[in-house]
């Protein structure tokens, strides 16, 4: 990618200056090539990006941006972060959308960053002359009536108690706050007692009033009566009897001051006690709707809690398949969650597989067996002494019980297979030997040979390679291969380029067996050099068969009832990359005996019914 395609710059110095105007561009465009992180299955592509108005839009390409944008983000609210560890790349986030940009450089990339926050800066220094930011102003005459004055409230207020308190209840409630007569009787009797109190207060005040109009006319009378006492003094006790009638209160329009003293303190007492009565009522049905409100505030903390698990669950999830999640030495997922995913994806894999197996029919086809002659040496070619190499190795150790030998765990042991692991780790790199033993009955070690090592079926028997290509044919039974096998997300996708042999070894007495074997090891070669898609895994493989034959009964002809193969299947593995140690390990002792059972079963279903091949 050079420097023009990743970078281009279509604003001029007049462009810098953001416009004012309505609806108007505001800042530079600037538009590239940056790499883009798709999917895990497809990685980091090529995409042309254009910022432009305070928006980050891409394009599959720049001669497609006439077919529209593929996806775009206002940068108004987002996040731009640069990579903690990769110089080049830099995430932008707006809620739970984020993505995953790589540039070609830190340079560029800085660039980027710079031209995003410019027209994020100029995006908000605009909305910043535009007014306050922060303040948000109610006109009077849109706010609500019956807010607007402490008198309209405080009516508000007793308007909505006195609802409350007359209905909204069922019976259950209603009964449950019962002192004898409901809140609705009582106030009912408030009501009376408010009329009694009323017609109390206007006898008694009419009372005072005619009092005071006695006691006046008590002085006039009184100065009458000291000016007839001169004359007639036998007439002054008439008088003083008709003063003393005058001020009796029973005399007062007949008004009873006791009575209605001791009535009026009665009335008083009832609204005392009618309001002590209503006070408690109130009282407890306060309690029960603050128990309610209470219980209603534990929900709400609950659901929220509820929901913020949820949106982080959400957001984990969105973000799952991102690059910061697939394997590397600073990866985001734990052991325990890229074991769960590599199992997942293990067992889709195998579902699909069981499905194809169903649907389709092996197509029966051979390809020509070559003589015996050609197996008997590593050929001439400029491996050839590597290859022998690896042969004896494999004959001398591969072969040797390892039963009894403490170093080597054994860890599958299903019917006549056995699978023995041997725990190595190199600068944190498991490296772990592995080695099984498995008998299969009505083959012979040819035959699995064969199979094993002939291209042409390998597509039959084995599962997780995606495409292989023979990068070189050494001789009629050596040749170079280049394999990718299916990515396991979240682990990297390996690649694996080796050299295949096929060797038949001579038994050295007539008692024993011949041994065929096929070696595998890594090698390089210029015309598959390593690619950054994938991580080169490094292989030293060893299958050795051994055929053994009981003679038939009788007369009969050797068939396949007689004989049984003998199978050594050794490995070892450096997968690199940084997977975590215990999901390589566990994936292994998963997918070996796999393997074994579906290879050999392959074997028996091609050669049976055929003649026998040793």
């Amino acid at each position: 990618m050079s420097d023009n395609q990743s970078w281009n710059s279509s604003g001029s110095e007049e462009d810098l200056e953001p416009r004012d105007e309505h609806l108007h561009p505001v800042g530079p465009l600037f538009s590239g090539v940056l790499s883009k992180w798709t999917n895990y299955i497809h990685g980091w592509q090529d995409r042309w990006v254009v910022l432009k108005n305070n928006t980050l839009s891409y394009y599959k390409s720049q001669d497609e941006t006439e077919y529209g944008c593929r996806g775009s983000l206002c940068l108004s609210k987002a996040v731009i972060t640069p990579h903690e560890f990769d110089e080049c790349r830099l995430d932008v986030s707006v809620n739970d959308s984020v993505w995953y940009l790589r540039a070609q450089d830190p340079e560029h990339r800085n660039r980027w960053i710079d031209s995003i926050e410019l027209h994020k800066s100029i995006r908000e220094g605009k909305r910043e002359r535009g007014g306050v930011q922060g303040t948000v102003i109610i006109p009077p005459l849109l706010a609500d009536p019956g807010y607007g004055s402490e008198s309209s409230l405080r009516r508000h207020g007793s308007m909505l108690s006195l609802t409350s308190a007359t209905s909204g209840y069922s019976a259950t409630s209603t009964s449950s706050f019962k002192k004898g007569h409901s809140l609705t009787e009582k106030l009912a009797e408030m009501e009376t007692f408010r009329d009694i109190l009323c017609r109390q207060v206007d006898t008694l005040q009419r009372y005072f009033d005619s009092c005071a109009d006695a006691v006046s006319k008590d002085e006039l009378q009184r100065d009458k009566i000291v000016e007839d006492d001169e004359d007639d003094f036998p007439n002054t006790r008439t008088d003083e009897e008709k003063l003393f009638l005058s001020l009796n209160p029973k005399g007062i329009n007949g008004i009873d001051f006791k009575g209605e003293a001791i009535t009026f303190k009665a009335t008083t007492a009832g609204i005392l006690a009618t309001l002590s009565h209503c006070i408690d009522l109130m009282v407890k049905r306060e309690d029960s709707w603050q128990r309610r409100l209470d219980k209603e505030m534990e929900k709400r903390r609950r659901i929220e809690e509820s929901y913020k698990s949820a949106l982080n669950d959400l957001k984990k999830k969105s973000h799952f398949g991102g690059p910061d999640y697939e394997e590397g030495p600073n990866s985001l997922i734990n052991e325990e969650e890229f074991f769960d995913a590599v199992e997942a994806a293990l067992d889709r894999q195998d579902k699909i597989e069981e499905q194809c197996q169903t649907e389709k029919t092996r197509v029966l086809r051979s390809t020509p067996v070559p003589p015996e002659d050609v197996y008997s040496s590593s050929g001439s070619h400029r491996f050839s002494q590597k290859v022998e190499e690896m042969v004896q190795n494999h004959i001398t150790y591969s072969l040797q019980d390892v039963g009894g030998d403490a170093n080597w765990q054994l860890v599958i042991e299903e019917g006549e297979m056995k699978v023995y692991r041997r725990e190595v780790e190199e600068n944190g790199i498991v490296l772990d030997p592995l080695k099984a033993t498995i008998s299969v009955k009505g083959v012979t070690g040819h035959e699995v040979c064969h199979y094993f090592w002939d291209t042409a079926y390998r597509n039959d028997w084995e599962t997780t390679i995606e495409n292989f290509n023979v990068v070189e044919t050494l001789s009629d039974n050596a040749a170079i291969v280049y394999q990718t096998h299916k990515r396991v997300w979240p682990a990297s996708q390996r690649d694996v380029l080796y050299l295949s042999a096929m060797r038949k070894i001579a038994a050295r007495n007539e008692s024993d067996p011949d041994t065929w074997l096929v070696c595998n090891f890594s090698v390089d070669h210029d015309d598959a050099q390593p690619t950054s898609k994938c991580v080169r895994a490094k292989i030293n493989i060893g299958l050795i068969c051994q055929t053994l034959v009981s003679p038939p009964e009788g007369d009969r002809e050797l068939g396949r009832d007689n004989i049984l193969c003998k199978i050594t299947y050794v490995a070892n593995v450096n997968p690199g990359g940084w997977a975590p140690a215990s999901v390589l390990r566990a994936v292994a002792k998963r997918e070996y005996p796999k393997f074994l059972k579906r290879f050999t079963s392959y074997v028996q279903e091609k050669t049976a019914g055929k003649p026998l091949l040793f």
